[in-house]
């Protein structure tokens, strides 16, 4: 699998594994985080994440302008992992958040946010070029020897990608057990355990004391005692305290994503001279077109670009319902499923194990079916990769609607022991995962060689930029979901996301011969 690919694939796919290590720790508490921390409502908590997972993306197209008026790519993807590592030093200062100092602390927070989105804007899409460029020179090296082995050459293209992103995804599937496991030892240092539930009650109390809710007071002094905690009088103290101890435990899970930087960025150092320069390539490209396929491409521009914007669509809807992981799916995990034994962060990591097992699979089924005679289109491959989105919200909201599941806020009513009953299997979630991974499969890099694709020559880096603004614009959207998890019957929820792609299948699939004779 890993033979005969450039030397510098492996090193930059580490340098990349640690960062995403390091970002996927912090990714797989922070919603919750930001609810437990500072007491803000799901649906502000889902806002600030939308803006801070769109930002990485937007984010992006910077740090690509910044590398190439520079020329200088490695530099700027060392400076991406510096500041990522400040950022995640921020967010590693345990605080206690109080009604005196809440403002400028989630100020401070956000800035730390910031930093990271910022940081892996100058990081991530300057790598991936960095990648690609390994690949045009192995290819011009082949090339030297004869055509059969260029056409090995280019085989291996596709392959290495897919390389580079199990490597992501291996640094995804270790990292959400890292916040949890020292949450909980923080915890048990302080003679307490983990409650999902308990934070947003002490925050409830100490905003309305004796003045909560009969129903959730009940429920408040339970966990208080389950945690061993101790039914006071006053509740204040043991409130600060749990909310003190149970956020000190993530923050000290961010000095984990501190270290990942500095291994990434140690890796990057150690091995950057076997890692060529993208600027070579812009400058090699910008002379290598004739006046007369200057002409032909002119011609076809309109129709490629009116192409790419319909594709582009159309994943600003899948990216809306994948990405879901993070927030209403994240709160479904902890609220409707039973976590006694698995944290709901911990389901994060599903997605980057399938994706490792899957991904050959999936190669293989397509190489069969090429083999055949039978390929399926990218565009088909993109409208069916909706689809099966569709199937894991359709499951979703077949399951929620016969438990009779009602909206979030009203199911924390409920007394914990109706809670409890009626919680769902962990293996709810496997297969949640299990389609929405086989959809990622059939979009995400299949969606990156459609544009390459489709994307005129001299536009290649712009069309790509694009590509991940589509992304950005999902992810600003991903707060309508936690609204809609906590104001309806969650059936309904699942329902709209449903809806959304199987919409988006039916128009992909309406232009998918459209899209083939463009793309040809």
């Amino acid at each position: 699998m890993l033979n005969n690919h450039p030397k510098g694939l492996i090193p930059a796919a580490l340098a990349n594994m640690g960062e995403r290590f390091g970002y996927y720790i912090m990714n797989a508490v922070l919603v919750l985080f930001l609810c437990s921390k500072f007491g803000l409502s799901e649906e502000n908590s889902t806002l600030i994440y939308s803006f801070f997972y769109a930002g990485i993306y937007v984010l992006s197209l910077v740090g690509g302008i910044i590398a190439d008026r520079t020329q200088n790519y490695k530099g700027t993807i060392m400076n991406g992992l510096v500041v990522m590592a400040l950022g995640y030093v921020i967010l590693s200062i345990p605080i206690l958040a109080t009604a005196e100092n809440s403002s400028w602390l989630l100020t401070l927070t956000c800035v730390a946010l910031f930093l990271i989105a910022f940081g892996n804007g100058l990081f991530k899409g300057n790598l991936q070029a960095i990648v690609g460029q390994l690949y045009d020179n192995f290819e011009a090296e082949a090339a030297k020897k004869g055509e059969k082995e260029l056409e090995v050459a280019k085989s291996k293209r596709d392959s290495g990608f897919q390389i580079f992103y199990v490597f992501i995804n291996i640094g995804g599937l270790i990292a959400p057990f890292i916040a949890p496991l020292l949450r909980s030892w923080w915890l048990n240092v302080n003679n307490l355990t983990y409650k999902a539930e308990l934070p947003e009650l002490c925050h409830e109390y100490l905003e309305k004391g004796a003045g909560m809710a009969q129903e959730d007071m009940v429920n408040f002094t339970q966990l208080i005692t389950e945690v061993g905690g101790q039914v006071t009088a006053d509740l204040t103290a043991f409130c600060n305290q749990y909310l003190e101890v149970f956020n000190t435990g993530i923050h000290y899970s961010f000095i984990a994503s501190v270290a990942a930087m500095l291994i990434s960025l140690g890796i990057f150092i150690a091995t950057k001279k076997i890692l060529p320069n993208p600027s070579a390539k812009v400058k090699e490209a910008t002379t290598n077109y004739t006046p007369e396929e200057k002409a032909q491409m002119a011609s076809e521009i309109k129709q490629r670009m009116y192409a790419l914007f319909a594709v582009l669509g159309i994943v600003i809807f899948f990216w809306f319902s994948f990405h879901q992981n993070g927030t209403s799916l994240s709160l479904f995990a902890r609220d409707f499923v039973n976590t006694s034994l698995i944290p709901p962060e911990v389901w994060q990591a599903v997605n980057p194990f399938f994706v490792i097992v899957l991904t050959p699979l999936i190669m293989l089924f397509f190489g069969a079916l090429s083999r055949r005679g039978k390929e399926i289109s990218t565009p088909m491959k993109i409208a069916i990769g909706m689809g099966i989105a569709g199937l894991a919200y359709l499951f979703l909201a077949i399951y929620s609607y016969s438990m009779g599941y009602p909206s979030a806020e009203q199911f924390d009513d409920w007394t914990v022991a109706a809670r409890e009953a009626v919680k769902a299997s962990p293996y709810v979630l496997i297969v949640l995962y299990f389609f929405l991974t086989v959809a990622e499969l059939f979009i995400s890099p299949l969606g990156l060689s459609f544009v390459s694709k489709v994307a005129p020559k001299n536009l290649q880096g712009l069309c790509q930029g694009l590509w991940l603004g589509a992304t950005a614009v999902g992810n600003l959207l991903l707060w309508i979901g936690p609204l809609m998890y906590n104001a309806w019957p969650i059936w309904q929820c699942w329902t709209v996301f449903l809806v959304v792609c199987a919409i988006s299948m039916g128009v992909m699939l309406g232009m998918v011969k459209w899209l083939e004779r463009v793309t040809k």
